[in-house]
């Protein structure tokens, strides 16, 4: 699912909505706390270094999650 909303003046913001593991989640959260900072900024800053890269490295690591999970996107399917 993915939002969009915006204010008079103000760039819009999107915010997108996915599934992923309680085993996931608890990774992340333990990662943003011991970084200090929010989940959010955790997730923003890493989706920043994935779009500063060259598109070839983007494709790769995409490519690379989708088939590693793929089984996973079968049955959420």
């Amino acid at each position: 699912m993915l939002h969009f909303s915006s204010i008079q003046g103000v760039k819009a913001v999107a915010s997108i909505t996915l599934n992923i593991s309680d085993e996931q989640l608890q990774k992340l959260q333990a990662l943003a706390r011991e970084s200090g900072i929010s989940l959010e900024d955790l997730l923003r800053a890493r989706i920043e270094d994935w779009l500063s890269q060259p598109t070839s490295e983007l494709a790769a690591s995409a490519n690379y999650v989708l088939k590693k999970n793929a089984e996973l996107y079968r049955r959420l399917a």
